[in-house]
């Protein structure tokens, strides 16, 4: 059996270590809404709201669910790890380094890894909702997380402030 390459099958690869393979005990499987805790004003630099599944036991990615509200917009930031957006509800753009797409409920949204970006609420009477993915805990537990803030700035503004 070839364990890489291609003639590598990941099916037969399974089978011959599934005496190995033990379904996980990691609990809870379900986190409600309600339990969602909202991370305090002090860790967000924009009007954002950010509620995270803390209770997931997750270890290689972190779960949020982000509300930006009408005609906001979140901060200009980067960071090391890869973020995608479930838009849930609403409608807005994103600037993600030189590209600015627009974007609607059922959208997803990637952000690659060490991008200046920022996302805005195009509406001026509802709020947007994101469900967040990153996978930011797997570099924290490689030693590798970062994250930067430039605040509700330009894109231009960001690089200047980086490189002072």
């Amino acid at each position: 059996m070839a364990t890489s390459g291609a003639g590598f099958n990941l099916g037969e690869f399974l089978g011959a270590i599934s005496d190995t393979v033990r379904p996980s005990q990691a609990r809870p499987v379900v986190v409600r809404d309600g339990e969602l805790e909202t991370l305090p004003a002090g860790q967000i630099h924009n009007p954002t709201t950010l509620r995270i599944a803390g209770k997931l036991p997750t270890a290689t990615f972190e779960i949020f669910r982000q509300t930006i509200p009408p005609g906001e917009s979140s901060d200009m930031q980067r960071h090391y790890h890869e973020t995608v957006h479930y838009v849930i509800a609403g409608r807005g753009h994103s600037e993600v380094e030189d590209e600015t797409e627009a974007w609607a409920t059922g959208d997803l949204i990637y952000t690659p890894p060490w991008t200046w970006h920022r996302h805005y609420n195009d509406s001026a009477d509802e709020p947007v909702e994101f469900l967040t993915i990153e996978n930011s805990r797997l570099l924290a537990a490689l030693g590798i997380a970062r994250r930067q803030s430039a605040g509700l700035v330009s894109i231009d503004e960001a690089r200047r402030s980086a490189h002072d």
